[in-house]
């Protein structure tokens, strides 16, 4: 009759302290060393709700549902946490109710509800409820877990500031490209823009400037992956949009300008920034959401051929109303953009659709597939020379 109590009396503390080190360790691995992909049950909670939002928004206007996604993760992750380390708490305490724990009034109920209310009570004060320790070992397991209970409440809320803090950086920078762009999302109307009749003095400034707070966001996102799952109705505030504009900025400023007299803008420290933290941000998101399915540069299909001729074609035309000088002959700059865009477009159009963004959203390539007239009387001789 023995065998039993006994056995549990050592299986369910060996259980507890390993179920509390797991998830101290997901605290840990989330919130202070802050790497993507190292949670031990963060990453998979986020995956799951995200799966759960998609399912569940099929029926309703998708983008209001989606929206609340990540604020819901957050939540899940704080009582997740809680939760866990509560039931790791009563499984060490179970053994121990009517012995070296007891209540303070009448006897001590010794069920598991009770050893969680116990557990739970101990994770944020010493002697907290009616339960308190009695023997040395179960004190100071008392003061190791209210010491556990208020560094984790506290980690939790500097975590919580951080990951809004980094979110508002995210999107007042999605914001301005918006605004810059003349909210189009067109980078050929920023460039129109940034140098209009071709003076491009303040450009380097501004664009480093840009390149600054995408890298932040970069980093950002290296180290709160959950800011992936925040997704917002309007487009301008998604990640698809906000590395297109930067690398459309960076493909057409090194494609479709004078090498002439614009060669200085092109080589510039600035675009370098602009267009190598873009992309890291891409693959960074892609490598961590997609895992295996992240796509791999390669060859434009003929479609995709005919989508970038088309909006080289336009973004040209943009940049010679602004009265901005373009690389001559048309077809060399063509080639040159076909080239840039390869190296980036397949996590584009990965990465859109996996956030329920319709390609025709993110990209004015997909908003207008071919010139239209009056682009191709203006453009087709020069594209024929």
């Amino acid at each position: 009759m023995m065998e039993g109590p006994m056995y549990l009396n050592y299986v369910e503390p060996v259980a507890g302290a390993l179920l509390m080190i797991l998830f101290l360790a997901d605290v840990f691995l989330t919130v202070l060393y802050a790497r993507i992909g190292t949670g031990l049950f963060s990453v998979v909670l986020a995956k799951t709700l995200w799966r759960i939002f998609r399912g569940v928004s099929r029926p309703f206007r998708r983008g209001s549902v989606l929206s609340f996604c990540g604020p819901v993760i957050l939540v899940a992750l704080v009582f997740f946490w809680a939760i866990g380390l509560t039931l790791g708490a009563a499984l060490i305490i179970h053994p121990q109710l009517g012995k070296s724990v007891v209540s303070s009034s009448g006897s001590t109920p010794q069920d598991f509800i009770t050893a969680m209310y116990a557990g739970g009570s101990s994770l944020s004060i010493v002697g907290a409820g009616n339960f308190s320790p009695k023997s040395g070992g179960m004190r100071i397991f008392y003061l190791f877990n209210s010491l556990v209970g208020m560094s984790v409440i506290s980690l939790t809320l500097t975590y919580l500031m951080q990951v809004y803090s980094a979110l508002q950086k995210r999107n007042a920078l999605g914001l301005r490209l918006h605004l810059l762009t003349g909210e189009t999302g067109d980078a050929a109307e920023f460039i129109a823009r940034l140098g209009p009749q071709g003076d491009f003095d303040s450009a380097n400034s501004t664009l480093m400037e840009l390149g600054g707070q995408i890298a932040t966001v970069k980093e950002a996102h290296h180290f709160y992956p959950v800011l992936f799952y925040f997704r917002f109705s309007e487009p301008f505030y998604s990640v698809s949009l906000i590395t297109l504009t930067a690398l459309d900025t960076a493909a057409l400023l090194r494609s479709a300008l004078d090498a002439n007299r614009f060669g200085n803008l092109q080589r510039s420290a600035a675009l370098t920034q602009i267009d190598h933290a873009s992309r890291l941000l891409l693959t960074t998101l892609e490598e961590e959401f997609l895992g295996e399915d992240a796509p791999k540069p390669a060859a434009p299909s003929a479609d995709e051929g005919a989508r970038w001729r088309s909006r080289y074609l336009s973004a040209e035309h943009v940049l010679l109303s602004a009265g901005i000088q373009t690389c001559q002959p048309t077809h060399n700059g063509l080639e040159h953009y076909i080239r840039l865009r390869s190296q980036w477009n397949a996590y584009i159009e990965a990465l859109a659709p996996a956030m329920l963004y319709d390609l025709s959203e993110i990209d004015p390539a997909y908003r207008s597939s071919v010139a239209t007239e009056s682009e191709a009387s203006v453009l087709g001789p020069r594209l024929a020379s």
